[in-house]
């Protein structure tokens, strides 16, 4: 009767050790999965950041350009502004400066 007894305390304690084995190996395929997916993740979050620093940058390269084309265009006025002030007044210039080479100022 005793044997029978230790028999089956020794029976339980083998399939308490397999239950612990497993359990061990199954934590281990988890921790091992959640492994992969935390590199899988930061894989994925690394892709991203590079997606949107992509696109900041042509964003970025697109508003630059813009503020050239804007700034290109401002001068181009501005030049022919200057032109058109500077062939408006030549007339005026040419008489002063006649004027001064003459000597028909000084005589007021």
């Amino acid at each position: 009767m005793a044997e029978e007894g230790l028999k089956r305390l020794l029976d339980a304690e083998a399939r308490a050790e397999d239950i612990i084995a497993r359990a061990d190996e199954e934590r281990r395929k988890i921790l091992e999965e959640a492994e992969r997916e935390v590199v899988a993740s930061e894989q994925r979050h690394a892709e991203h950041v590079r997606e949107i620093r992509a696109s900041y940058l042509a964003q970025a390269e697109m508003r630059a350009q813009q503020t050239i084309t804007e700034l290109k265009r401002r001068h181009s006025e501005r030049a022919s502004a200057l032109r058109a002030a500077a062939t408006s007044m030549e007339p005026r210039a040419l008489e002063a400066a006649v004027q001064l080479l003459t000597g028909a100022g000084d005589a007021a």
